[in-house]
């Protein structure tokens, strides 16, 4: 694989492992950090790599490192958790909903991502990757390395738990 070649995945795959990395984490610097080390290490593999399994193998190994990110922000006792505000809010088109509608959709979004990051692994990479980056079950089974049958058990139990989790908010507002 040829350094143009090498780049034009890169541009192919960042965004796709960015925008994993951000939600999963929840933390913009965090995102950024593991994309670079993602990219690093795609780098130092891409010789042995097979292009066909390149995007299970980045999804894989971002997954990994956002877990290992997420235990060591567990482990560090004085670092405030951080928020969905990180992600930047968009404007909405003109003429669009009304005010009330907006905050409402607001609120419902910040109730998903908390719901999404309260989900225990792997329910909530299972979830992120189906619903959010819109994998097909054979791409997901491969990057987190689990039987196909798994990933769609993992996948029914992970909605029922959002599920619940924003009955159980809906509920208390």
């Amino acid at each position: 694989m040829g350094s143009r070649e090498f780049q034009a995945l890169v541009r192919q795959h960042r965004d796709a492992v960015f925008t994993f990395a951000l939600y999963f984490l929840k933390h913009r610097e965090d995102a950024e950090d593991v994309t670079q080390e993602v990219l690093v290490r795609f780098w130092n593999h891409h010789p042995k790599l097979d292009v066909e399994l390149l995007p299970a193998w980045l999804r894989r190994v971002t997954r990994n490192l956002c877990c290992d990110v997420a235990r060591r922000r567990r482990s560090l006792a004085g670092r405030a958790e951080s928020t969905a505000d990180d992600v930047a809010e968009r404007e909405p088109p003109a003429g669009g909903p009304d005010p009330e509608r907006i905050a409402s959709a607001s609120d419902f979004r910040r109730s998903l991502e908390t719901a999404l990051r309260e989900l225990p692994e792997p329910h909530r990479s299972i979830v992120v990757l189906r619903e959010i980056q819109g994998l097909r079950y054979d791409e997901i089974a491969a990057a987190v390395d689990r039987p196909l049958n798994t990933i769609k058990v993992y996948l029914h139990r992970g909605r029922k738990m959002l599920r619940d989790q924003l009955r159980e908010v809906s509920a208390h507002a």
